[in-house]
């Protein structure tokens, strides 16, 4: 076999949303997300970076797929999720329990230590916020 594939990171994870507004509320103003330029596609977006890493969003549309996730499915941390890091996970379900924003999971400490919380974004995409650090409840 010749040449060998080694990824490098996570460049960037799409998902499709029914409203653009919606989504950017809850990922720019309530997950401090930066929005940033995005290329004059033919269907509407929008880009957001989280560190080094980029959300794209795709409004839903005839070749798109559906928004969000199956109502059908219950969704829970052991479901379809991405996760981004956050300086403190238990300040992050507090701050958003204080704006009214229902969790998936309360605060819990995964067996390796990093502490874990889960909460769905206005489509129902599963969002972990985690803090990898060795903290306790």
């Amino acid at each position: 076999m010749s040449g060998s594939i080694r990824v490098q990171h996570i460049d960037h994870v799409t998902i499709v949303v029914k409203d653009l507004n919606r989504s950017r509320e809850f990922y720019v103003d309530l997950l401090g997300m930066e929005e940033v330029a995005r290329p004059d596609f033919s269907f509407s977006g929008a880009w957001f970076r989280a560190g080094a890493t980029l959300l794209h969003l795709i409004e839903e549309h005839a070749e798109s797929g559906v928004a969000g996730t199956s109502a059908e499915r219950s969704c829970n941390s052991r479901c379809h999720h991405f996760a981004f890091e956050v300086a403190d996970a238990r300040a992050a379900a507090s701050v958003l329990r204080d704006r009214g924003v229902s969790l998936i999971h309360e605060v819990k400490l995964r067996p390796d230590g990093a502490v874990q919380m889960f909460v769905g974004d206005p489509d129902g995409h599963v969002v972990e916020l985690c803090t990898s650090t060795m903290s306790e409840l």
